[in-house]
C-alpha cells in the first residue's frame, strides 16, 4: 500500500477514535447506587419488601415493624405470593411457602442487614420478622 492510500486510512481512524472519546465524556455518568438499586430492587432501610414477580418486578409490597407483630406469622393477602424479597428490616426474616408459617412446606431465614433474593426457590405466602 503506497503512503498516499494510508493516511485516510488513518484521518479516518483518528475521527472515530475522537467521536468515541467526546461521546464517552458528555454521557451521563451512571451512579454506582442508582445502578445497584435497579437491579437489586428499591427497598427502603428499615422494610421487608416482597416483589410478585422474580427480579424485582411488579408493585413491591413493604412491611416495617411499626406495623408488623415481631415473632408473628404474617399472611400475605389472600391470592398474593411474592417471588423475590429484600430484608432491610435488621432482623432476621423468614419466609414460608405455607399461609401458616408451617414448616412442613419449605420455609428460609434470611438475615436483616441487606439481604436481597431475586428468584425465591418458592412461593411466598407469609413471613416472620424475629426479635434477633
Amino acid at each position: 500500500m503506497s503512503a498516499k492510500h494510508a493516511r485516510p486510512a488513518h484521518l479516518l481512524l483518528l475521527t472515530a477514535l475522537a467521536v468515541t472519546l467526546l461521546t464517552a465524556a458528555t454521557a451521563p455518568p451512571a451512579t454506582a447506587a442508582s445502578t445497584a438499586a435497579s437491579r437489586l430492587g428499591d427497598c427502603g432501610p428499615g422494610q421487608l419488601c416482597l416483589w410478585p414477580k422474580e427480579e424485582f418486578r411488579g408493585r413491591a409490597w413493604t412491611y416495617e415493624l411499626a406495623d408488623t407483630d415481631v415473632d408473628s406469622c404474617v399472611a400475605l393477602p389472600a391470592g398474593v405470593s411474592a417471588r423475590a424479597l429484600a430484608n432491610r428490616t435488621g432482623r432476621p426474616v423468614t419466609t414460608y411457602q405455607s399461609v401458616q408459617c408451617a414448616e412442613t412446606g419449605e420455609f428460609e431465614t434470611y438475615p436483616g442487614r441487606g439481604t436481597w433474593v431475586p428468584r425465591s426457590p418458592y412461593e411466598i405466602r407469609a413471613f416472620k420478622i424475629w426479635e434477633r
